[in-house]
This record gives C-alpha cells, sequence and structure tokens, in this order.
C-alpha cells in the first residue's frame, strides 16, 4: 500500500494487473456472493459509466476504513479486497446507479495509479488453498452446525435458508458465505474485513465460527427470556383466576373482597351524599365493577363514570350572603351606573332573605362590547358569597357541548354544564354562559334547544346529561347568559330568561369608569404607581373625547394602557420619570386626535339632516344628504340600504309630494327634477325603518332650501297619513346623540316609557321632544330664514342664501 497519492492525476496505460477500484462505504464484499451496489458519488459514478457496455468487465471492490469520508483516497482504504465481476448495471437516475456484482476472489494493493477520473490500481491477486485435512473438515461440520442452530432460532428466516449450507462443501466459501450474509448489527466492517483478510481457510473458518457462537448464545438468551415472560404471564392468569375464585369463596362466606380501590371509590360517592335514585344506580355499577378484569376496556369506563358521579357536587353548598347592604356594597365597589341590574340583584338577596327555598333568577344581560356583562358576574358572585365559573359558548355548534356524549362512544365526556359544577365544586355557583347569541348549528345538533331545559327554572331540578343518564337539581345554580344583540337568541330561550338590558355609558359614566377602576387597574399592571404618572380630570376627558367612540370603556382602557406602556418604558430605561397625564401630554404619546365631533363634518346646508340609529355595538349618529339635478322625476336611493329603509325613503319623498300645497312647492316640480338621497358610509349595510322622519327632514330641506338646525338629531318611523310610529333602541340613539354633542332630540311620542330607562344626566343636557305627527317635525328642526327678502327668492337662489 502506498504511503501517499500518486503525483500525476493522468493515470497511465492499464495492464493485466491493474484494475479500476470501487470504494464501499459500509459493507464488504465477499468471493463466491452477488450483492447489488448503489453508486452515486463521483468518482464511482465516473467508473460505472465507463463500464457501460461491458457488463462482464473486473473490478476492484474495498472498503473504507471509515465511512465518514465521501471521497477517499488509498490511504482511507484498506489494503485488501474482492476482485468482482460486473453482472448488470441499472440507471436510476441522472447521477445514480445500482450495480450488480458478483465477488470472485481476494486481491491485495500493489501500487496506487491515479484518483482521477476515478480511483485505479495494480493488485496482486490472492489464491485460495484447497488443501483438505481432518481439522478442517471438523471445523466445517461445526460451523454448518452452529449456523444452522441459529437458523433454527430465527423464525422468520425462509425455509429454504438452511439448505444452501449443505450445497456449499467447501469450508473456506461456507465461511466467506456466512460472513456475507451476517447481519450489521452482529458483524462490524472491521470484522467482516478481519475476516476478508484471513488468507488461512482455518484461521478463516474459525474466526466466523467465533461470530456464529456469540450470535448463537444471543440467540439462547432471548430464547430463556420469551420463555420466562410466557412462563410469568402464565402464572398471572392462573393468580387472577385462582384470586377470583377466592373472591367467590368469600363472598360466599359473607366476608366481602372488595378491591380497595373500588372500596375508596365507594366511599367517595358515600361522601358525596348521591339522591337515593344515584345510589341505586351506583350499586348496581359498582357490583359490575367488582366482577369485571381491570384490563378490560368497559373496566376504565365505568369506572370513570363512577369517578364523575363521586366528584360532583351533588350536596355541596355554599353558604349565601343575605345581607342586602352587603350586596349592594360589593356591587357599587365593582361597577360605575348600571343601576337596573343592581337594583335586580338587590331584589333577589331580599327575597333570598326571606325565603330560603327561592330558586336561582335566570338573567340575560344583552348590550354592546366592553360594557361589563361578563365581569357582572364576578360581581355578583362576590356580593353573594358564592363560586363563579364562565362557559364560552361563542362558536359552539354541537349539542354534546351542553348535554354531554353518550357513554357509548369512545372519549365521552359530560357536557360544560357538568364540567363547570364539578369545577366549582357546589350546587349553587353562578354560572355566566357567555355569548349565547353566538352559538351555530349543525348537523351535531342546536345547542341553544339543548339549552332550553338547562334555563328553565321548572326543568332545571331533573336536568339530564347524556353521558351521566342521571337527574342532576340545577335548580339552586344563578344563571347569567351575555349577547351582544337578540338577532342570535331563539325565541323561545330568551322566554325562559328575564332580559336585562345593559346600555352604554354616558360621558359622565366613562369619566368616573376611568377614574375609579382603569387608571388604578392599568397603573397596577404596568408597574407604576401615581407618583410616577398621574392621570388628570382632563387628561381622561381627553381620552374619552377624542380617542375612543364607543359604547363601552374596552378601547378606553386600552388608551390608558397605551399611555402607562410609555411611561413604563423610561421608568426601564432608568430615567426619574414624574409625568403628568394631561391633554398635551396624551396627545403627544397617542398622536393627533383620532376622533372629532361628528357635527364637525357638517356644514348649514340644506339637505342635510342628522339622524340616529342602533347597532349592536351601541348607538350611533346617521346623515342623511338629499341633492336634486334636472331630470324627469326618479328617485336614487345609495348608501347600501336595504329593503325597510328603502321603503321609508319612498314614503318620505311621497308624504313631501301630497303635501306641495301645504309646503308652498310647485305641483309639477318633481317632473323637472331628479331627486338623489344618499347615507355616508356606505360600506356599511343599513336597514331599519327609524330613519323615516330623517328623510323626510332632508328631503323638504332640500326643496324649501332651507338647512336643519345642526344641533338637532331625530329618529321615527313615518307612516303616508303623515303619523310618527315608534322605533327601538331609544338608550342607545340618546347615548349617542349625547356623545355626539347634540343638544335636541326628536323622538316618537309613543316612546316616551322608554325614557326611564335613560340616565338623568342625559336628559339634563340633552333636550327631547315627543312628536306624534310630521307636520310638527319642520318647524322645530328647520333654520329660521334670516332675512325676508330669502322667501321671495327663486328655489335656487334660497338654497345659496342658505348655504352662504
Amino acid at each position: 500500500m502506498p504511503t501517499g497519492d500518486p503525483p500525476s492525476r493522468t493515470p497511465p496505460s492499464p495492464d493485466a494487473d491493474s484494475v479500476p477500484i470501487l470504494p464501499l462505504r459500509n459493507s464488504v464484499l465477499f468471493p463466491m456472493s452477488v450483492v447489488p451496489i448503489n453508486v452515486g458519488r463521483p468518482r464511482s459514478v465516473r467508473l460505472v459509466e465507463d463500464l457501460l457496455g461491458r457488463e462482464r468487465a473486473l473490478v476492484g471492490v474495498i472498503s473504507q476504513r471509515s465511512p465518514d469520508v465521501d471521497e477517499p483516497t488509498f490511504k482511507e482504504l484498506y489494503s485488501v479486497g474482492t476482485i468482482a465481476r460486473v453482472v448488470k448495471v441499472i440507471r436510476l437516475g441522472p447521477n445514480n446507479y445500482s450495480v450488480v456484482l458478483n465477488g470472485l476472489g481476494r486481491f491485495r494493493v500493489k501500487a496506487a495509479f491515479a484518483l482521477e477520473p476515478y480511483m485505479r490500481a495494480r493488485i496482486e491477486r490472492i489464491p485460495e488453498s484447497l488443501v483438505r485435512d481432518v481439522e478442517l473438515d471438523a471445523l466445517g461440520a461445526g460451523l454448518r452446525e452452529a449456523t444452522r442452530e441459529v437458523l433454527g432460532l430465527m423464525p422468520n428466516l425462509p425455509r429454504d435458508t438452511a439448505g444452501i449450507l449443505d450445497n456449499v462443501r467447501e469450508p473456506g466459501a461456507l465461511a466467506d458465505l456466512i460472513a456475507s450474509n451476517f447481519p450489521q448489527a452482529q458483524a462490524s466492517v472491521a470484522d467482516k474485513q478481519e475476516i476478508l483478510e484471513a488468507f488461512d481457510v482455518k484461521a478463516r473458518v474459525r474466526l466466523v465460527l467465533a461470530m456464529v457462537g456469540r450470535q448463537l448464545e444471543v440467540l439462547r438468551v432471548k430464547k430463556e427470556i420469551s420463555s420466562m415472560v410466557q412462563e410469568e404471564m402464565g402464572k398471572s392468569q392462573r393468580e387472577y383466576i385462582l384470586r377470583q375464585q377466592m373472591k367467590s369463596i368469600k363472598e360466599e362466606l359473607g366476608e366481602g373482597g372488595d378491591d380497595d380501590e373500588i372500596d375508596e371509590l365507594r366511599e367517595r360517592i358515600r361522601r358525596a351524599k348521591v339522591p337515593a335514585e344515584v345510589d341505586k344506580v351506583v350499586r348496581k355499577q359498582l357490583s359490575r365493577l367488582r366482577s369485571m378484569a381491570q384490563q378490560s376496556a368497559e373496566f376504565n369506563v365505568t369506572k370513570t363514570y363512577l369517578e364523575w358521579i363521586a366528584d360532583l357536587p351533588w350536596s355541596k353548598t355554599t353558604v349565601d350572603k343575605l345581607s342586602v347592604e352587603d350586596v349592594r356594597r360589593c356591587l357599587d365597589e365593582d361597577h360605575l351606573g348600571l343601576e337596573k341590574v343592581k337594583k335586580r340583584i338587590v331584589e333577589y338577596s331580599a327575597i333570598r332573605q326571606l325565603r330560603t327555598d327561592k330558586k336561582g333568577p335566570i338573567l340575560l344581560f344583552i348590550g354592546p362590547p366592553g360594557v361589563g356583562k361578563t365581569s357582572l358576574g364576578k360581581s355578583i358572585a362576590r356580593s353573594m358569597g358564592r363560586r363563579y365559573e364562565r362557559i364560552a359558548l361563542g362558536g359552539v355548534r354541537d349539542e354534546a357541548e351542553i348535554r354531554g356524549h353518550r357513554r357509548t362512544y369512545v372519549g365521552a365526556l359530560p357536557g360544560r354544564i357538568l364540567q363547570a359544577l364539578k369545577k366549582a365544586g357546589t350546587k349553587n355557583p353562578v354560572l355566566v354562559l357567555d355569548e349565547v347569541d353566538k352559538m351555530g348549528v349543525d348537523l351535531r345538533g342546536d345547542p341553544a334547544a339543548a339549552l332550553l331545559e338547562v334555563l328553565d327554572p321548572e326543568q332545571n331540578s331533573t336536568f339530564q346529561d347524556h353521558y351521566l343518564d342521571l337527574p342532576f337539581d340545577l335548580s339552586q345554580v344563578m344563571f347569567l347568559a351575555t349577547a351582544n344583540n337578540w338577532d342570535g337568541i331563539p325565541g323561545p330561550l330568551v322566554d325562559r330568561m328575564e332580559v336585562i338590558e345593559v346600555p352604554g355609558y354616558t360621558r359622565t359614566d366613562k369619566l368616573g369608569i376611568a377614574r375609579e377602576f382603569l387608571v388604578p387597574k392599568q397603573l397596577s399592571a404596568h408597574g407604576l404607581t401615581d407618583e410616577r404618572l398621574e392621570f388628570t380630570e382632563h387628561g381622561i376627558a381627553s381620552l374619552v373625547d377624542h380617542y375612543t367612540r364607543e359604547a363601552g370603556v374596552r378601547g378606553l382602557e386600552r388608551q390608558i394602557a397605551a399611555v402607562c406602556r410609555a411611561t413604563a418604558v423610561k421608568v426601564a430605561e432608568g430615567q426619574d420619570v414624574r409625568e403628568v397625564a394631561t391633554p398635551e401630554h396624551v396627545e403627544q404619546v397617542l398622536g393627533p386626535h383620532k376622533h372629532r365631533p361628528e357635527l364637525a363634518e357638517r356644514t348649514l346646508q340644506p339637505g342635510v339632516a342628522t339622524g340616529l340609529a342602533w347597532t349592536p355595538a351601541g348607538g350611533e349618529i346617521l346623515f342623511i344628504e338629499a341633492t336634486r339635478m334636472p331630470g324627469k322625476g326618479n328617485v336614487v336611493l345609495t348608501g347600501n340600504m336595504r329593503n325597510v329603509m328603502q321603503e321609508s325613503a319612498s314614503t318620505a319623498v311621497s308624504f313631501v309630494r301630497s303635501k306641495a300645497d301645504r309646503l308652498h312647492l310647485d305641483p309639477q316640480w318633481l317632473k323637472e327634477i331628479d331627486l338623489h338621497v344618499h347615507i355616508p358610509q356606505h360600506g356599511t349595510p343599513k336597514d331599519g325603518p327609524s330613519a323615516g322622519v330623517t328623510m323626510f327632514s332632508a328631503v323638504a330641506s332640500l326643496l324649501l332650501g332651507a338647512p336643519v338646525r345642526s344641533d338637532v338629531a331625530m329618529t321615527g318611523e313615518i307612516s303616508l297619513r303623515g303619523r310618527v310610529l315608534p322605533v327601538g333602541g331609544i338608550k342607545e340613539k340618546l347615548l349617542a346623540a349625547h356623545r355626539a354633542g347634540i343638544r335636541h332630540v326628536l323622538i316618537p311620542a309613543k316612546n316616551r316609557r322608554d325614557l326611564e330607562d335613560v340616565p338623568q344626566d342625559v336628559k339634563d343636557q340633552v333636550q327631547i321632544t315627543l312628536i306624534s305627527s310630521m307636520e310638527e317635525v319642520l318647524p322645530l328642526v328647520l333654520e329660521p330664514p334670516r332675512r325676508a327678502s330669502s322667501q321671495s327668492a327663486a328655489p335656487d337662489e334660497r338654497e345659496e342664501q342658505a348655504g352662504a
């Protein structure tokens, strides 16, 4: 073997003893064996491509000393290899071949020629000794018998494998055959290379015989271990049968034979004080459980079922705080405003104080996001001394989420109601069913229908979960449900609950909530104190007026948190911060004002009126614009109006036409012009009849050339007879008008009773006028003429004067 690489890359002319060299990475090729070899390394690929078409060419195959070398030199190869004939070449890919080689004999490398384009060396063939003697024959026979015994301990081998041993008579060839087929896990490349380099046949047979002996010992030990395992399994089965027989004997003798685990489970159920009907089912299930094998699937199912029964609070309750003053104090500490809600909770506490057998109420809070519907549940639970749990129903589409799965299904569980009761640990907690209007329906059932029994005070005392299949008393649970609007709640479900509308907050409420609750909460959450950051009244007012526009306070809390974060960064950088959240500081941190009063968007010109609308997020103001152009009497409606609102617009135009003489309009005016009624923000769909009064005012203002007062907003449905009909959402609409700075609002007279729910500060700051007919509207909303000459001017001139 040379000590280095050849100096020249160009190989000399090959002679009879020079052959190309194919290195093997993880295997050893033996004589008398036929094996396929995958070729993918560049040098090996070039060698194979050079041999294409010469399938009977000879090649020297040598194993690498280390498989980690990708392109080995002769230093990284062993000096002894196997001369092989190429039987077949199969192309697997652009640079990948499979070569079938037939080993012929051993050789030793004498001299290396080159590495490129592929390895090539002069070799010396090692002849095989054919001398036989008694010792060699004995070694061969021993090797054959040991190998046959190894094959007998490996039942997965083909049946004709042992027959191959009888066909090979030469001991040296037999040793090469066995070594070639020996598993890689039991013989490494170095071990096989040692056998390949054993030119003496006796030494070679001894090496292979030692290798086979080691494998035979391993297989014998495995067989003994397997026999021991089988014996232990048989012993366990015998013990189980004997144990069952012993249990039967003890039962006959009256000594009992319950398992410790079953005894513990039975004791847990006893402490739970289950009702008599449940106790009867439990005894039956415990009896079945004792007769089951612990390895069976039914044993675990029954055990889990009984554990659920043991964990449910069948009789455990908490003592209610029946002091009305304590309940009122807790509610006032946690929430500002919401007087109607607080009044209802105080009433419930008072009734419980007088009658302890009163069932729990089922309240439904409906209101815009961020007004504190969900947090009311925590306050109510704290004020009454009860446990609190929340069940999120948004997006739930499976009835089994409420009533549970039947035990026949794999992985069955009780519904969310019983899961919440187990977590609460009492049978009289406060359960908040959050977002009941966001539930869906699909092929798995209607969860809203499953809630009908849960939320019916006359039925929920015997509520049956599909998994439990036993009646459970829910009558003492105080259910609170929340929703943003009525649309997603089925009528029968609403009928089972007492609805309490939670409106949006007034500006005064927001200022108080921010001062009393939000600012201290966010300062604590950001690791700040009043000394580091002090919020002034004007700073909080700036956040309310210019950076939020919502019915609730969720956005206001985010803006307060943004101001706190700016100060927290400075404190974390090591600055000695003493900041005051004034309006200027708020604007510096949050940037320019995000909102400005809607009235600033209006100009005093005819054809523009301000209406009020209701949305799931609270009330909003709505601008309605009207203009005219030469035409043939067409009426164009834009602004993404839906059917009902389009009908209101048509009704308003028709009423104006019918009263042309009363309005001093030319009866033929509509034949020469087209009217266009538009509502801005047409990306938002709009519907409902409550914009009828506003549309009438906008059209009449346009045709009369008199602008609508900028501080007046209105709502109400109109009829062709000129009547103003009642509408919904009066409270939310008045709150929206108050937020927008409107000082005069027109509402239908039949909505007088809705004013009882309007906060007093809103009624003090907003003038509310009740109207019952259309004839009352225009004198209240139109600006008076500026000078007498305006009345005699042409319509176009009056419009220009009014808009000047």
